[in-house]
């Protein structure tokens, strides 16, 4: 990577985060923002072609999930470091980022300054993970390693669509509503619906979203 100036791309669904890490980080000498998209399918056709330095990647966002774009990001640019910036602090999404291929890892409620400490860090090779998450990955390995305990539900084993439709049940919407935001039929999204609760082992909308808040999608 070039030492002087740092090419970095943003990935964010929402118009004012992107302009507030474009304020924050700034355009000079050792940083340029080379591009941004608030859509992760559009910003893979992108990367591939820009070839940035520094990715930062959102994990929820409409479409295509920060999740499912790391390895296609990966693919079009093997070069670039991919830092996730999100609400997200479970352990489960951590893991999984880091499994598919993250650097870094930093959570949106982290002081400003760990921004740069991310990007310094993955710049010289190193992978980071802000403190806030590090202890949140912690006490979830001590749980899951604390006495013989049955294996509990796992995000990962969800794929890309049941991921969608998991966080839209989670925050209350019907499935009428499920099949108008991601232009599907009810059918397919009663099916959805029927997978999440068996692979998630929650028998109930309420279920899933008390699942969703301990896993770190929603705030309890």
């Amino acid at each position: 990577m070039n030492a002087v100036s740092l090419r970095v791309y943003l990935v964010d669904d929402q118009t004012m985060i992107r302009a507030a890490l474009r304020s924050l980080l700034g355009d000079g000498p050792d940083l340029e923002i080379v591009g941004d998209s608030g859509d992760a399918r559009a910003a893979v056709d992108e990367i591939g072609a820009l070839r940035p330095d520094v990715v930062l990647l959102d994990i929820s966002m409409p479409g295509l999930s920060g999740l499912d774009a790391l390895p296609m990001i990966r693919k079009v640019a093997p070069d670039a470091r991919v830092i996730m910036l999100t609400h997200h602090e479970g352990h489960a999404f951590v893991e999984q980022a880091l499994r598919l291929g993250a650097d870094g890892y930093v959570s949106k409620d982290s002081e400003p300054e760990e921004l740069r400490l991310a990007i310094d860090a993955v710049r010289r090779g190193a992978p980071y993970i802000c403190p806030n998450v590090t202890a949140g990955l912690v006490r979830g390995i001590r749980a899951a390693t604390r006495g013989p305990v049955a294996p509990g539900p796992s995000l990962a084993a969800l794929t890309a669509r049941e991921r969608e439709v998991f966080q839209l049940v989670a925050i209350g919407k019907s499935n009428k509503e499920i099949a108008k935001t991601l232009e599907i039929s009810l059918g397919t999204v009663k099916k959805h619906r029927e997978n999440l609760q068996r692979k998630l082992a929650c028998s109930s909308a309420a279920e899933l979203a008390r699942l969703a808040i301990r896993e770190g999608l929603l705030d309890g």
